[in-house]
């Protein structure tokens, strides 16, 4: 029998002071057998910079035409495609045809130079596309995070990410490596 995945419950306080949203969320993530607490923090730090009423996770890792975060129109358009690691251009041309803006959000140390010299030319003429990098640090430091129960706040201003709970906190800066 496979193993099942992990779930969490998130509390999230968001004040972004850059796009003027402040809100509360509730969220229920899953991790998969196979994601690394790393990998959902990056997840969960995307939501946090995209943060909207419809902003959701999809089925992801177990569907295969669905990206693993996504905000629907009520008529089913994709206004965002929010992919995670270092995808494959085919699977970015794809998502880019299908998504008014699609977000790729890298992470992986030295591992990340690498791979965006590699396709930094071809992935430059998707206009909709908006490439970030998370720090090897950053994703290290959010999993102080982790737990099965997370009250989280989050204060955002001028691209700094402040993340915190009653014990901790941590200063993410995400680079962007392609703007829209």
């Amino acid at each position: 029998m496979a193993p099942k995945a992990t779930v969490f419950k998130v509390n999230l306080q968001i004040a972004d002071m850059d796009r003027h949203y402040y809100q509360d969320h509730q969220l229920t993530l899953a991790q998969h057998p196979s994601e690394t607490d790393g990998r959902m923090m990056v997840r969960l730090l995307a939501f946090i910079i995209n943060a909207s009423e419809s902003l959701s996770f999809s089925k992801g890792m177990c569907v295969e035409d669905e990206p693993e975060l996504w905000d629907k129109t009520l008529s089913g358009e994709i206004d965002l495609w929010v992919e995670f690691g270092q995808a494959d251009e085919k699977w970015l041309r794809k998502a880019s045809g299908r998504a008014k803006v699609v977000q790729l959000f890298t992470y992986g140390g030295r591992s990340v130079p690498i791979w965006w010299k590699q396709n930094q030319q071809t992935l430059e003429r998707y206009q909709n596309l908006k490439v970030w990098n998370i720090a090897e640090e950053s994703v290290a430091a959010m999993q102080i995070f982790v737990g099965r129960n997370m009250a989280l706040q989050v204060s955002i201003s001028e691209g700094q990410i402040w993340l915190s709970d009653s014990e901790n906190s941590v200063l993410i800066e995400p680079e962007i490596l392609k703007d829209i």
